[in-house]
């Protein structure tokens, strides 16, 4: 018995080490190197995918069987008869879930986000957002402000628990006049998104401040085919207007193009938003030798007026409508600009680097009024939240793939570091946006943020088992100018935050996964000054166990169950200048998925999120989460194909606790958008319907005790920002 183990012993580790590396190029027809295409061994289910100049190396013995896979792309498979590197083609091809292999890898669904950013174009930059399953976003400023986040049972407000970036560039804002996390993605122009990255929990080690619930971010074209011009024209005086120009001639290796985009609506409501946005975006991309080279830069500048958020009595009582203002003088106007350099360089066949460097220069001024005659019966309560900031930031890392027999070691050491330097972070007391009343607050913050990771990805056929550490440092300074004396007040604060992760496939069909980790959100500078607390940085401990499991080449399900904890916190609430205390809170759920084409170029999806959050220190009963989303769904069909492109998509978020004993009810709404197009050579014209069944639906809502002109006491109820009622709008586009 015992010989007979030695021999099976002895022939398995002759087979193991028997492999070599085969090496291999991937292109499209006309050479342009593919990044990303899923190189699979069916054989030993062994995985890995291409690099930035299309190459890709993977352990194989003759006669096994490869395949690649990529979005857009027909699959190719061959047997492998030598191992001298070789160069492969693959043909573009119309946009297929076939095309997708499920491998050991942590955000497996992300892919098929992929095809769903293709086959239903977004109409704003505000709908990328919503390209993330289960994540719900409201507008409640005019168009202008920074979009409200709902995802797995989280309130985000605009970003405290989801971590937003675009290009690796950080979007959320730290210590930010109206709120922490404060994440405006309009400087995106949409038309230049080639994906979108994401992923749920506080799983991933590269990922730091604000990635509790999630993380998303945005990765932008590195060339265009052709140059275009779009032009969009709709109801309430809504014009939008898109030129993209391709920099440079086709035969040129590098890469270049700028992109501009200009925005205006008055919008449904009585007082006209006038809402004036202009974004241009450029980008250069240089291979020297095994160096690739991306320089990009991005300006916007925007401007609004606003309705605010309305009591229900002045609607009810005939005082306004549902579109009208009790302030139509609210409104702000911003603007920000972005400067990066990436720069990723191939050492070897099994390891590479990769630094960003990055600036951004960014200015804010909002004017709002939620409490209308409370505080102020003769001026009102308007108030100013307003800043000015540069942030610095450097993001590198190291990655080196070690093979282990049939297995595969992805190592990944990387350093992390943002300094924001924030000039004149105000709230004040104002009158018609014209008079100053009374500074709250004003002082200059000055926080940076170092980190170091290391992360391990062991990929052992047909298993991922992931680990990984995250260290964080903080530095936090403020300088109070509302105080007697000068006070330049500084606080240190760390914290470790470890990961880990197993990712099972037992058929090529079917996979099995659990994921665990701590993640944080750091408080604003200005709570932890105003507070002896140890609760700098707040944690999160989260779980996932969840599946996807392919029936049918074209089906998808997607089922996981998830459990977030989150640690006492103090919130620095900046429309009051004043800090709150929020206990610890249980968040738990299950999301549910499915992608399936029906017919070439017929889609259907439909995502499921159900949560229940809960605050753990206060009684039962008196323990919901005001505006947390409990269940939440969209879905839709979509079809594409000879130049037609068109699709029906429905969002629906239930009723909900606006308070903490849910005796006030924020409502649920359901809203169905449709869209459609048809491209000829160089030519589309296209229609887009938004609230096509012309619902009546709240946007946004909160539970706020307010005061009318002339009320004899002030009334707490739902205050909200009516959703947008029948929009449409047309467009054409044409390339050269």
């Amino acid at each position: 018995m015992n010989h007979v183990l030695s021999t099976l012993l002895i022939l398995l580790a002759h087979y193991l080490w028997a492999q070599s590396a085969f090496n291999g190029m991937i292109s499209d027809n006309d050479g342009n190197v593919i990044e990303g295409v899923a190189v699979f061994n069916r054989a030993t289910f062994a995985h890995t995918h291409t690099d930035t100049n299309g190459r890709f190396s993977l352990k194989v013995s003759i006669g096994d069987t490869l395949s690649f896979s990529h979005v857009g792309y027909e699959k190719v498979s061959f047997v492998l008869k030598e191992l001298t590197p070789q160069r492969f083609t693959m043909q573009e091809t119309a946009y297929e879930l076939s095309q997708i292999t499920i491998l050991p890898e942590l955000n497996a669904m992300q892919k098929i986000q992929q095809i769903d950013l293709q086959v239903n174009p977004v109409n704003s930059s505000q709908d990328l957002l919503r390209k993330v399953p289960g994540l719900f976003i409201g507008q409640h400023a005019g168009g202008g402000k920074a979009e409200q986040i709902f995802l797995r049972g989280f309130d985000a407000d605009h970003g405290t628990d989801v971590a937003i970036s675009v290009d690796g560039i950080p979007v959320n804002m730290v210590s930010h006049a109206h709120g922490q996390g404060y994440a405006d993605l309009h400087f995106l122009i949409p038309e230049t998104i080639e994906a979108i990255d994401f992923s749920k929990g506080p799983y991933q080690t590269q990922y730091g401040n604000f990635a509790t619930a999630g993380q998303v971010n945005f990765r932008t074209k590195s060339k265009v085919k052709s140059s275009s011009v779009k032009l969009e024209g709709g109801m309430f005086n809504t014009r939008r207007l898109v030129g993209i120009i391709n920099l440079l001639s086709e035969d040129n290796p590098d890469n270049a193009y700028i992109a501009t985009e200009y925005l205006y609506s008055d919008g449904p409501f009585e007082s006209p938003q006038d809402f004036d946005r202009i974004n241009i975006f450029g980008k250069y991309t240089k291979q020297v030798d095994n160096t690739k080279i991306t320089l990009q830069g991005s300006t916007f500048s925007s401007a609004w007026n606003a309705s605010g958020q309305i009591p229900q009595r002045a609607v009810d009582d005939g005082l306004i409508g549902r579109f009208g203002a009790i302030d139509n003088t609210e409104g702000g106007k911003t603007g920000r600009t972005n400067l990066s350099l990436n720069i990723r360089t191939i050492l070897s066949e099994k390891s590479f680097t990769e630094t960003l460097i990055f600036y951004s220069n960014y200015d804010f001024k909002l004017f709002s009024n939620f409490t209308f005659f409370l505080n102020d019966p003769v001026n009102g309560d308007q108030i100013l939240q307003r800043e000015s900031r540069s942030i610095y930031g450097l993001k590198s890392y190291y990655a080196q793939q070690v093979d282990i027999g049939s297995s595969e070691l992805n190592l990944e050491a990387g350093v992390n570091l943002r300094f924001d330097r924030i000039n004149g972070d105000e709230l004040a007391h104002t009158k018609n946006r014209v008079t100053v009343l009374d500074t709250l607050s004003l002082g200059n913050v000055r926080e940076t943020n170092g980190a170091l990771y290391v992360d391990a990805k062991w990929k052992l056929n047909r298993w991922l088992i992931n680990a990984g550490l995250r260290y964080d440092e903080f530095m936090f300074n403020y300088e109070d100018f509302l105080s007697n004396s000068y006070q330049n007040q500084g606080v240190n604060k760390s914290t470790l935050s470890p990961k880990f992760n197993v990712i099972f496939n037992p058929t090529r069909n079917f996979q099995v996964y659990a994921k665990s980790g701590k993640g944080f959100h750091s408080n604003d500078t200005r709570v932890i000054m105003a507070n002896t607390t140890s609760h700098i940085l707040p944690a999160a401990w989260g779980v996932d166990w969840g599946t996807i499991y392919r029936p049918f080449p074209r089906l998808y399900l997607n089922v996981a169950y998830w459990y977030l904890f989150m640690q006492q916190e103090f919130v620095y609430v900046g429309d009051e200048g004043v800090v709150e205390p929020s206990g610890r809170t249980i968040r738990h759920g299950v999301d549910l998925s499915m992608n399936y084409q029906l017919a070439d170029g017929l889609f259907l999806d439909m995502n499921l999120n159900l949560a229940n959050p809960r605050s753990i220190d206060e009684q039962d009963g008196n323990n919901y989460i005001p505006l947390a989303p409990t269940v939440t769904s969209t879905g839709g069909i979509s079809y594409r194909k000879a130049g037609f492109n068109g699709s029906m998509r429905y969002r629906y978020m239930g009723d909900r606790a606006a308070n903490e004993d849910y005796s006030v009810v924020a409502k649920g709404y359901t809203v169905t958008d449709m869209n459609v197009s048809y491209g000829w050579e160089k030519l589309t014209l296209g229609l887009v319907v938004q609230n096509l069944f012309n619902v009546d639906w709240n946007e946004t809502q909160f539970d706020t005790t307010s005061r009318l002109k002339d009320e004899p006491a002030p009334v707490s109820e739902i205050h909200f920002t009516p959703g947008a009622p029948f929009f449409a709008k047309l467009s054409t586009s044409f390339k050269f």
